[in-house]
Parts: C-alpha cells; structure tokens; sequence
C-alpha cells in the first residue's frame, strides 16, 4: 500500500476535526468548553476523583484541569471535599447540577458510540480499538524518544 502515510493522516485527521466539530455542537446547550465537558463526563463516571486522575484521564495538562475545576466549581458544577491548601491531591464531587450535566453528557455520548459503532460486530470494534491502542503507544514511543538520538 503506497499511499499509507497519507490515508492514515488523512483519516486520522478526519476523525479528529468531526470529533471537534461533534463536541462544539453537543456542547453548546451546556455553555461549556471541551475540558470542561471532559471533567464533568469522568467524575459523573467516577466520583471522588482528583486533579491528578483528571489529568491522567482527559489527557490535559495541571493547568488546564485546575482552569476546568475551578470554572466549574464556581458555577456550581462541583465541591472540592478538602479545605487543604493545595487542592491538587483532594477529591472532586459533582453537585446536583453536576450529576445532572454530567448524566446528559453520558448518554449524548454513548448515543454517538453507538451510532458510530453501527456497522460493526463487537470483535471488529474491540480488534479496532486494540489497534488504535499499539498505534498510539507506538507513536507514544517515537514521539518520546526523538531528540535523544544521537
């Protein structure tokens, strides 16, 4: 196959501007950003979770998780458990309001997989993400080790 380099850009790229595209528009009746959504969609799936597990989670950097809790603290979406100075290791919890977001979003999520996923048996869609997964940690491991070569 000689044209894998760009079929692979190409389709990846794809997938990656329709998954933004998706998210902006399903998002919008929440009035919040990406992050944010992120956040609120995990501690929805498990409550009581640091900013350290968000970050490892949603793939964010420190400041861009501790920019989403305290946005959505203030707007009432969640309570930190712990009055300690650095927040950074103390549990999140949703609020009401943040139950209810985070439950919309789970389920506008899902609906979306399972649109996605139509077409496919479940062993095509688990040898599928089994895939995905060694490409990203392989281009995990180039990506890390550029530089460091002589």
């Amino acid at each position: 196959m000689q044209d894998r380099f760009e079929t692979f850009t190409v389709l990846i790229n794809r997938i990656s501007r329709n998954i933004r595209r998706i998210k902006s528009q399903e998002i919008a009746a929440f009035q919040l950003k990406s992050a944010h959504i992120s956040c609120l969609y995990h501690l929805y799936r498990a409550d009581g979770l640091t900013a350290t597990d968000l970050c490892e989670r949603c793939e964010e950097d420190k400041a861009a998780v501790s920019r989403s809790l305290d946005y959505l603290e203030k707007n009432g979406y969640l309570v930190c458990s712990s009055q300690q100075a650095k927040r950074y290791k103390s549990p999140f919890s949703l609020t009401e309001k943040g139950r209810e977001a985070g439950g919309e979003i789970d389920d506008k999520i899902n609906r979306i997989l399972d649109e996605v996923g139509t077409g496919m048996t479940r062993e095509e869609r688990l040898a599928f993400y089994r895939s995905l997964s060694v490409i990203s940690d392989s281009l995990d491991v180039i990506a890390n080790n550029l530089g460091k070569q002589g």
